[in-house]
């Protein structure tokens, strides 16, 4: 199984990465890091964005080099070993579920500001909402969070620019009423706000130019956030009472109210509601996706590796989340929840900058990333540095919850892990051998090289599927008879290549490279096409695909091969969409190739084919095409066009000589019939007397005239025989 999923630009890393980090870390945490840094709080969110850019920078490294999704997780445990793998995936997982139980306690706070309902038992039901929605895996939830995104950015920006016109300096006086002990106590605090720059490392096999996008998109957007961060701190601080501030878990409506009155800060309030749960929504769905992975390394219960059979999601991983997340909730306050959240971060991050040291003064051979951080190896000491200093400000409460999951890592490690799995990490290869033979063997890489692991890359159809396929057949699970659709799709080219490719959509709760192993049915699948191919001896190759979006996957693979038709099933009800059970009427208005929709009635053997010509249709295409199918098959092929019982004997004579017409273009040398009535009626008739109706499209159709009822829709329910309906482009 493979994946194919459409290439992301610059613009689109951007705008995932401040989608991981916008929310939260504005809304609902400025307040209480004030009541520690005081006026210096924007200072405090300017280091931590300092402190968190040597993470990104080797996180963009590790990316490229280990293209898979799981990102740190993998990149921890591929280093250090399962040991350390185990550790980290908890505390990932804890880190990911807290910011999201705090983004929840803060959209319950906004929303008081809406309804008058307790903070607690709002934030617990949207949180079995939100369960629920990943469960049941309801699609395209995490595509409107960019919309929310922007809205927010918007938003904040014009909140701050109002904020601007009554700036008195004076009022960050004194700037650090705590010292710079509280100062470095904030930036600790407010580490976790930054936790969603490197996402889009997770995604790095999805995105163009990854050596070049990726490092800039992080740059740039955490660059963006930090901006954001800073100036929404300063804004605070300048405009409401620092005594009013500090215990504030909704500032942003304060700030609004307060700049601009209430009708202001209802609308800052429901920006808050909109944008704390769009947060804890995909907080929720990235942080199952860690039990997940684990189960399937063999680190946590086999349970937890299960995919529901019917929603296709990590069902056990995304209740363990929620039930985690209702303990935190009813049981922490917003101030402890974010002090564990930072602590997780905080180590997380750490631990990355030191694989990065590892991995490149090893040298191990598969470690070949296609961008390099800079500075090395200083940006990474540096983090590391100011990792532990943030750590020992984070209180002895964030340090005992730290220990306290590093033990129960141990004990799930050595209790359950440690007799299931044989893999060793990086440095308990090489870890025992003298630094000076590790710099010996770093310069020596390119000669002598000694692979202990490979990393698992995930299977891509791109650059893997021919650019030459004359057809593309995507298979989306439903057809009645996919072999009769391949061959009827081979019948159709001009004798070049035909191109397979089964597709699977899953969720986005469910990684794409969790589903990448071939069932049992798809390998059936492939040898009844293969089988098919040899007896009609024709050139099929096969491939089948795992995606979140099946509309653009089809449009990409449309692109890639530079197919000149497009042939998919049909079931021939416009109104439930035309694929096989997908509404992606969309697609035929977009794709470049002309397209084709087969409904299978159960014919076997095509010797008598009927093409429908509209009055007036004189498209060599479409007759050629026609032509192709009838000497593919060795059928006799009848051209039928249907007249108005009324027509006159001039009308009559000029719809014969543009049969004459047509007939020369054919080398079948086809029957022409020509009949008065009622189209729908008379071509149903004639549909029984024959094994394939080929009607056509017009150029002009678009996804509304295919979406609605026409007679087209009305021939293929009503057809006693299959029905091939052509679009030519």
């Amino acid at each position: 199984m493979k994946k194919l999923e459409r290439r992301l630009t610059l613009a689109s890393v951007v705008a995932i990465s401040i989608g991981g980090m916008l929310g939260s870390g504005i809304f609902v945490l400025p307040g209480l890091a004030a009541a520690k840094a005081g006026p210096a709080v924007w200072l405090a969110y300017l280091l931590a964005g300092i402190c968190v850019l040597p993470a990104a920078l080797s996180k963009a490294e590790l990316a490229t080099a280990m293209p898979t999704s799981g990102g740190t997780y993998v990149y921890i445990e591929r280093t250090f070993g399962p040991l350390a793998g185990t550790i980290s995936g908890l505390g990932l997982w804890l880190s990911l579920l807290l910011k999201s139980s705090f983004a929840l306690v803060g959209f319950g706070a906004y929303l008081l500001v809406l309804a008058d309902v307790p903070i607690k038992a709002a934030s617990i039901f949207f949180l079995l909402l939100i369960v629920v929605i990943n469960i049941t895996g309801v699609k395209k939830v995490g595509k409107i969070q960019l919309y929310i995104v922007s809205l927010s950015v918007i938003g904040l920006l014009v909140l701050f620019v109002l904020g601007m016109i009554d700036f008195d300096p004076t009022r960050l006086e004194p700037m650090l009423p705590n010292g710079t002990g509280g100062l470095v106590a904030a930036t600790a605090f407010v580490f976790v706000s930054y936790a969603g720059v490197t996402k889009v490392a997770a995604i790095a096999e999805e995105v163009k130019n990854p050596d070049k996008n990726l490092p800039i998109a992080m740059m740039l957007a955490l660059g963006l956030v930090t901006v954001i961060y800073s100036l929404g701190a300063l804004m605070l601080v300048i405009h409401v009472p620092l005594s009013d501030l500090s215990t504030d878990i909704h500032p942003i409506y304060t700030l609004a109210n307060t700049l601009g009155g209430k009708l202001l800060g209802m609308g800052a309030a429901l920006l808050g509601v909109i944008t704390l749960s769009s947060m804890a929504n995909s907080g929720v769905l990235a942080a199952s996706r860690f039990p997940f992975a684990m189960g399937r390394d063999k680190l946590l219960p086999a349970i937890f590796k299960k995919i529901h059979p019917r929603y296709l999601t990590p069902s056990a991983g995304i209740i363990a989340t929620g039930a985690i997340m209702a303990m935190v909730i009813l049981l922490l306050d917003v101030e402890k929840i974010a002090k564990l959240a930072s602590a997780f971060k905080v180590t997380m991050f750490l631990m990355v900058n030191l694989c990065l040291i590892v991995l490149r003064e090893t040298g191990v051979g598969w470690y070949k990333p296609r961008y390099r951080s800079p500075l090395y190896p200083g940006m990474q000491i540096f983090g590391i540095l100011s990792g532990f200093v943030l750590l020992a400000y984070l209180g002895s409460f964030a340090l005992m919850g730290l220990g306290l999951i590093i033990l129960v890592g141990v004990a799930t490690y050595y209790g359950y892990s440690r007799k299931r799995v044989s893999r060793q990490g990086v440095l308990r290869v090489y870890g025992h051998r003298p630094a000076a033979f590790l710099l010996y063997r770093r310069s020596r890489s390119e000669q002598h090289e000694t692979v202990t692991y490979i990393p698992d890359k995930p299977a891509d159809l791109d650059g893997s599927l021919p650019d030459n396929a004359d057809v593309v057949v995507p298979l989306f699970g439903k057809e009645r008879s996919p072999e009769m659709l391949v061959e009827m799709a081979t019948a159709l080219s001009s004798g070049g290549m035909t191109e397979v490719v089964h597709l699977q959509e899953v969720p986005d709760q469910t990684a794409l490279d969790d589903m990448l192993t071939d069932e049992p049915t798809v390998i059936s699948l492939n040898r009844r096409i293969q089988a098919m191919a040899e007896i009609r001896k024709v050139e099929v190759e096969f491939d089948a695909a795992v995606t979140h979006n099946l509309v653009q996957t089809v449009q990409e693979i449309s692109e890639q091969t530079h197919c000149q038709w497009l042939v998919a099933g049909w079931d021939g009800r416009s109104g439930n969409g035309l694929f096989v059970s997908n509404p992606i009427g969309w697609l035929v208005a977009h794709i470049d190739s002309n397209f084709a929709l087969y409904k299978d009635n159960g014919v076997r053997y095509v010797r008598r084919i009927l093409l429908a010509l509209h009055p007036g249709q004189t498209n060599t295409e479409y007759l050629l095409a026609a032509d192709r199918v009838a000497r593919f098959y060795q059928a006799e092929l009848t051209l039928l066009r249907v007249i108005p019982e009324d027509s006159s004997p001039e009308v009559r004579k000029q719809v014969a000589d543009s049969f004459n017409e047509a007939l020369l273009l054919c080398q079948s040398k086809p029957n022409k019939m020509i009949l008065a009535g009622n189209p729908v009626d008379v071509i149903t008739e004639q549909s029984a007397a024959h094994d394939l109706l080929i009607i056509g499209t017009s150029r002009s159709d678009n996804w509304r005239d295919l979406l609605r009822l026409s007679s087209k829709d009305v021939l293929a329910e009503k057809a006693a025989c299959s029905v091939l309906r052509l679009t030519i482009r």
